[in-house]
Formats: C-alpha cells, sequence, structure tokens
C-alpha cells in the first residue's frame, strides 16, 4: 500500500501515546463534567424542590396569619406546661412555623431549667421533620435524599411509608432525648448547688419575665 495514501487513511492521534497528555485530557474532560453535573443537579431543584419549599413557606405563613399570632404562642405556651408535649408538640411546631434556626426561639417561653431539654429536642427533628416539611430545613434536605434515595430506586411505593416512619421514630427520639437532657440538667443544678438561683429564675418566670432575666 502507498505509505502517503496510509498516512492519509490513518493520521497518528497527537498525544495518544504521551502519559503527561492523557493526564491533561482526563483532567480536563472530569473537571468539566463536574460542573456539568452540578448544572443538572441545579436544574433539578429549579424545576423541584424549590417551588415545593416556596409554596410550603408561604402556607406556613399564611396559616400562622389566619390563625393568629397571639393563638399559635398560646398553643406553644400550652405544650410547654408538660413534658409529653415539651418534647414532643413544642418542638414539631416550632420547627414547621419558624423552621430552623429561628425554630429554637420558641424556648424563650419556657423557664431556664427547661431550655436546654427543649433545644435538644427541637435541633433533633431537624432531619425528621423534612420528610414531610422540607421548608423546615432546607438547608439540610439532603440528609432525608440520601435516606430516601435507596428506597425510591428499590420498591418507589414505600416511600411514603418510609416518611412516616422517619417522622414517628422522629418524634419518639426527640422525646427521649428531651427527658434525658431535663433530667441531666437537673442533676447538674443539684450538683452545682446552683438551686437558688434557678429557683430565682423560676420566680421570674412566674412573673412574667419569660426570658429569665432577673433584672
Amino acid at each position: 500500500m502507498n505509505p502517503l495514501l496510509l498516512a492519509v487513511t490513518n493520521p497518528p492521534t497527537v498525544g495518544a501515546t504521551n502519559p503527561i497528555m492523557k493526564a491533561l485530557t482526563w483532567f480536563a474532560t472530569h473537571f468539566i463534567g463536574l460542573f456539568n453535573a452540578s448544572a443538572k443537579s441545579f436544574t433539578g431543584l429549579v424545576t423541584g424542590i424549590l417551588p415545593l419549599l416556596i409554596v410550603l413557606l408561604t402556607a406556613m405563613y399564611a396559616v400562622t396569619t389566619w390563625i393568629g399570632e397571639e393563638r399559635v404562642t398560646g398553643a406553644v405556651r400550652w405544650s410547654g406546661k408538660y413534658a409529653v408535649t415539651r418534647y414532643t408538640i413544642m418542638p414539631i411546631l416550632s420547627m414547621i412555623m419558624l423552621t430552623n434556626p429561628m425554630a429554637y426561639t420558641f424556648g424563650r417561653f419556657l423557664p431556664e431549667r427547661y431550655k436546654p431539654a427543649f433545644y435538644d429536642s427541637a435541633v433533633s427533628f431537624c432531619h425528621p421533620v423534612t420528610s414531610f416539611f422540607p421548608h423546615a430545613n432546607a438547608g439540610e434536605i439532603f440528609v432525608w435524599a440520601g435516606v430516601s434515595a435507596g428506597v425510591l430506586k428499590v420498591n418507589p411505593g414505600a416511600y411514603a411509608k418510609l416518611a412516616v416512619l422517619y417522622f414517628i421514630v422522629g418524634i419518639i427520639v426527640i422525646f427521649i432525648r428531651g427527658v434525658v437532657t431535663q433530667w441531666i440538667t437537673t442533676l447538674l443544678i443539684r450538683r452545682g448547688s446552683y438551686k437558688e438561683v434557678f429557683a430565682q429564675f423560676d420566680l421570674a418566670y412566674a412573673e412574667g419575665h419569660i426570658q429569665g432575666d432577673l433584672a
């Protein structure tokens, strides 16, 4: 065969056997591929989760406005009276209504001795709440997305069941954590000789100083 014709039909590939060129080509391909994958993920968020978050936030604000801030506050203060509701209903309402991190401000309606336990129960509900109310902790929605991704791939019909179980288990866990943290707080108050200080806090709370300000 004519060598000139062979060279035309099979041109040499520049850098085909050069390891440095291969490495640079691999890096360039995967570098732009990373941003392509990010762009696809962003497109999925814009057309999927973001509209859902906006609608849920709008709905929660509308419900709060319709019910009235005073009634919502009254329901929160009532739920703080009993341990069962203080570490279940109160964190749930705070997360759904105020979202993370504003949810923790509902602790201002509690006596000082119960605030650590409320915070523990509320912060532990940041992830389970996203199974039904992703707007409550939108910044960490990837946790629930990661938990549910495998189930959706194996059995899409079990998604709703998983969401319910995730939510229920979350309520059980936050109640246990709240009770345990309350017990630890009480123990530390006794061992640290802070009974008189917290007695003053309780008196100030009874007089209407919901922040525990003794001044």
